[in-house]
């Protein structure tokens, strides 16, 4: 019996050294691409640059890219003036309201953020996965202050390592 137990120990311990012996490939750092517009409405740019990021030269196409964002600024282009105009008449009318006449302007900002989430999720499913990568809007903080702003935040998916037993 206690040669039994000996056996299976040592197969542990072969499988440990083979897991040991294929490190993990090194993930590259993330893409972050910021709002490149003259407008931002509580942290979301009324536009993304569309210059194609030398990160990602040898993963996707720059024309891919270009129209991904402009799908993306389309959204922007549609939704971001409504929200300033009710932004301009809540900040008017904030003192008689108490504040309350912010509150369509932080809905429409909400339903912004939905929508262009939505397009970068159609794109993950639709290109990006299948190309190794991941697009999130993230929130990150202003380098110059203390103000948050809304990124695009492209990330490298980890490859499967198809050479390592399982």
């Amino acid at each position: 019996m206690a040669d039994f137990d000996d056996a299976i120990y040592s197969e542990q311990d072969e499988e440990d050294a083979l897991n040991t012996s294929f490190p993990p490939p090194p993930v590259p750092d993330p893409v972050v691409i910021r709002g490149a517009g003259n407008v931002t409405v509580f942290g979301l740019s009324n536009k993304f640059d569309t210059e194609f990021p030398a990160g990602l030269s040898a993963k996707v196409a720059p024309e891919e890219f270009k129209a991904s964002l402009s799908r993306i600024n389309s959204v922007l282009k549609k939704t971001l003036p409504m929200n300033v105009k009710w932004l301009f008449c809540g900040c008017v009318c904030c003192c008689c309201t108490l504040g309350c006449s912010l509150w369509p302007v932080i809905c429409l900002n909400k339903r912004t953020k939905h929508s262009i989430e939505k397009v970068i999720d159609w794109e993950n499913s639709h290109l990006y996965h299948k190309l190794g990568l991941h697009w999130k809007l993230a929130k990150r903080k202003c380098d110059a202050n203390s103000m948050t702003e809304y990124v695009i935040h492209i990330e490298f998916l980890p490859k499967v390592p198809i050479h390592q037993p399982d």
